[in-house]
C-alpha cells in the first residue's frame, strides 16, 4: 500500500504521541523514566520501517531506508531496554536527579516531556518520509555512501555499548571511569556515533531528490537537530553533571584529556585512576 508522506507523518504522530502516553503512566508505576529512550528510539525505527513499505519513491532505496532506519532504532531500543530498564539496578542519572528535584511534581514534568519526544520522532522521521517519496532515479553513489557511513556508524555505536557494558560488569570498575576502547578516544562515542547514523540518513535523502534539488539538503536538518540535542540539551550536559559529582577528580581529568564528542588522541595516556 502507498502512502502520501502527510498521511506516514500523521500516522507517525498520532502513534508517537499515544505510545508516549501509555510509557508516561509505565513511569508512573515504575517510578523508571528510562521507558522514554526505549520508546523514542523503537518508535524511529518502526517510522522507517513505515515509510519504506509504503513510499512512493523507488523500490530499492525504500528497502535501504526501511533497513538502516529500522535496524538502528530497533537495535538501539533493545540495547537500552536491557541495559537501562531491566538491566539496571535503579533510574538512569539523569532522570533520576530530576525526580529528587521536583519531587511530586516530576510527573506532571514527565508528561510533557514525554510528549515532547513524540513530536522529536516526528522531526526525525522526515528524512525518512523524504528518501522514500522523491525518485530521482534508482540506487547511486549517493545511496552506496549513505549505506557505507550507516554500517561504520553503527559498528562504532555497537562497539561503544558492549565496552562500556562489560566495563560496568567488573565490580573493580565501580566509581571509576570507563577508558576502554572508543571510550579512551572519545568521551561520548555513542553520541558521536549516533549522530553520523542521522548524517546517513540525511545523504539519502541527497540521493533521493538528487543533488541539483535545493530542498534535499533539508535532510541534513536532523543531524544538526541531533547534534544540538546531544551537545546543548539531554545529551552530554546531564551526563557530564553527574559523573563530576559522583567522582569528580577522575572526571574532571577524563575532561582535560579526551575529547568530548569527536574521537581524537588523548592529551595523555594514563593507567590508573582514583
Amino acid at each position: 500500500m502507498i502512502l502520501q508522506p502527510w498521511i506516514q507523518l500523521l500516522i507517525i504522530a498520532a502513534a508517537s504521541s499515544l505510545t508516549m502516553l501509555v510509557l508516561w503512566y509505565v513511569q508512573v508505576r515504575r517510578r523508571d523514566a528510562g521507558v522514554v529512550d526505549v520508546g523514542w528510539a523503537g518508535l524511529l525505527g518502526l517510522s522507517a520501517l513505515l515509510v519504506g513499505l509504503t513510499g512512493e519513491g523507488d523500490p530499492g532505496r525504500r528497502a535501504l531506508v526501511g533497513i538502516m532506519g529500522g535496524m538502528w532504532g530497533l537495535r538501539l531500543a533493545a540495547h537500552l531496554l536491557t541495559d537501562r530498564v531491566w538491566g539496571a539496578h535503579e533510574e538512569d542519572g539523569r532522570y533520576k536527579d530530576l525526580r529528587d528535584r521536583l519531587g511530586p511534581r516530576v510527573n506532571f514534568f514527565h508528561f510533557w516531556f514525554f510528549q515532547a519526544q513524540a513530536v522529536t520522532v516526528v522531526v526525525l522521521a522526515l528524512p525518512f518520509v523524504a528518501a522514500c517519496a522523491w525518485n530521482s532515479g534508482p540506487l547511486g553513489p549517493w545511496d552506496y555512501a549513505a549505506a557505507a557511513l550507516w554500517l561504520i556508524a553503527l559498528f562504532g555505536e555497537s562497539l561503544a555499548d558492549r565496552q562500556l557494558k562489560a566495563f560496568k560488569a567488573i565490580a573493580a570498575n565501580k566509581g571509576r571511569v570507563c577508558r576502554d576502547g572508543l571510550w579512551a578516544c572519545s568521551r561520548h562515542p555513542n553520541y558521536f556515533f549516533e549522530w553520523l547514523v542521522w548524517v546517513a540518513y540525511a545523504l539519502a535523502v541527497l540521493a533521493a531528490a538528487g543533488p541539483s534539488n535545493p530542498e534535499a539538503y533539508l535532510g541534513f536538518l536532523a543531524p544538526a537537530v541531533m547534534l544540538l540535542l546531544v551537545l546543548r540539551v539531554t545529551g552530554i550536559p546531564p551526563t557530564e553533571a553527574r559523573a563530576l559529582r559522583s567522582r569528580p577528580e577522575a572526571y574532571a581529568r577524563y575532561q582535560r584529556e579526551v575529547s568530548a564528542f569527536i574521537p581524537w588522541f588523548p592529551q595523555r595516556t594514563t593507567t590508573a585512576q582514583p
